[in-house]
């Protein structure tokens, strides 16, 4: 982990980065105490959606976690470098890096899920390996391989065969002992997959852990998805920024329409990481990069979104401080006078509130001395 000194980034990306992790800081609980200071009914249809889907189907919190593995392809996309030209000995440092950066983030995300079981000297079959941080790493690693090493061209081809291959394997190929097709949790390629090459444990010890190995596999097409949004990007001087938001806004819509239609035979489930899965939240992913591109660095309105942009700034550390910092307890410790002296209607939208306001308090004071925390 490196801490340095940014000159300038692209404001629309933070931003978005930023209201991605809002919801994981906190955010999602802000409609149920809206419910309860107002009592109106509509704050519970947003509600509904800051929870994952059962199984098959679709919510706003499904989003997050790919939309980050989205926004990761479009910084690769927004200054993509072929380095395969380049003698090994050059290349050696790159590769050098990006296993560092992989097997880092991979740690980091055992200690975020405290996946080590009771506790140092840990017990190796009692640790959760698979995590968010991880498939991010595996995600982001092999994008940037395939970027460093293929033309476009090649990347589009690769992240197509990916998600046709899943699709085939996991409705058309019968599992070892059981029937093709099979998409439950226990009768998935997924869990068979896992219950083989997964050490350790699973999350909530499901049959099929929602990080688990097959899953990361079409994963790396919403990173791959990200690098030709980054693309459309780094062209809008030559086209226009108008121009390159209606782009962007027509690829997330065909995006859409593409994953809602194959979702008629393959359903879109986040737990499996189905392909219409991947192109369902490429698609919502492109529409908000459109909206925040425009919002943010079109019409200049960086300062509007200023809350976003320092989380975006520092995600990866923030998101880490969210599992190993009792930010309720530094809250109440702050506001709970507060809190405690209003009224009862108000208290949980207040108790939201102190939760944020603490942890943006740190992102402000490290965004101002210009201190990005990068992996």
């Amino acid at each position: 982990m490196t801490t340095k000194t940014e000159k300038k980034r692209l404001a629309s990306l933070d931003a978005l980065r930023g209201m991605d992790m809002f919801w994981i800081l906190g955010g999602q609980s802000i409609f149920a105490a809206l419910f309860v200071l107002t009592g109106w009914q509509g704050w519970k249809v947003f509600e509904a959606h800051t929870v994952h889907s059962a199984w098959h189907g679709f919510t706003f919190y499904d989003l997050i976690f790919p939309l980050f593995i989205f926004l990761s392809g479009v910084a690769m996309g927004l200054s993509p470098k072929r380095i395969d030209h380049l003698p090994f000995s050059e290349r050696r440092g790159y590769y050098n890096k990006a296993l560092k950066r992989l097997f880092l983030l991979s740690a980091l995300g055992v200690l975020y899920n405290h996946g080590w079981g009771v506790g140092i000297p840990a017990a190796l079959d009692e640790v959760r390996y698979a995590s968010v941080l991880g498939r991010i790493a595996i995600a982001w690693f092999f994008c940037m391989l395939l970027v460093w090493h293929t033309s476009l061209r090649m990347l589009a081809l690769i992240g197509g065969g990916v998600l046709v291959g899943y699709w085939v394997l996991l409705c058309f190929i019968p599992v070892p002992g059981g029937i093709a097709g099979d998409l439950s949790a226990k009768g998935s390629w997924n869990a068979w997959v896992d219950s083989i090459f997964l050490p350790g444990i699973s999350y909530q010890n499901r049959p099929v852990d929602p990080e688990g190995v097959l899953s990361s596999l079409p994963a790396i097409v919403n990173a791959i998805a990200g690098v030709f949004a980054g693309r459309l990007i780094a062209q809008a001087q030559n086209v226009g920024q108008w121009h390159t938001v209606g782009r962007l806004f027509l690829f997330g819509l065909v995006s859409l329409g593409l994953g809602w239609l194959w979702d008629l035979h393959f359903p879109v489930n986040k737990e499996l990481w189905t392909s219409s899965f991947v192109l369902v939240t490429v698609g919502w992913s492109a529409i908000l990069l459109a909206a925040f591109y425009a919002l943010v660095d079109v019409l200049n309105g960086q300062r509007f979104a200023y809350l976003f942009v320092i989380i975006g700034a520092n995600s990866i550390i923030i998101y880490l401080a969210s599992s190993l910092v009792n930010w309720a307890f530094v809250s109440r410790s702050v506001f709970g006078g507060v809190i405690s002296g209003s009224p009862a209607q108000w208290q949980p939208f207040l108790s939201v509130v102190a939760l944020l306001a603490v942890q943006l308090i740190v992102l402000h004071w490290m965004y101002k001395r210009k201190i990005f925390v990068s992996v």
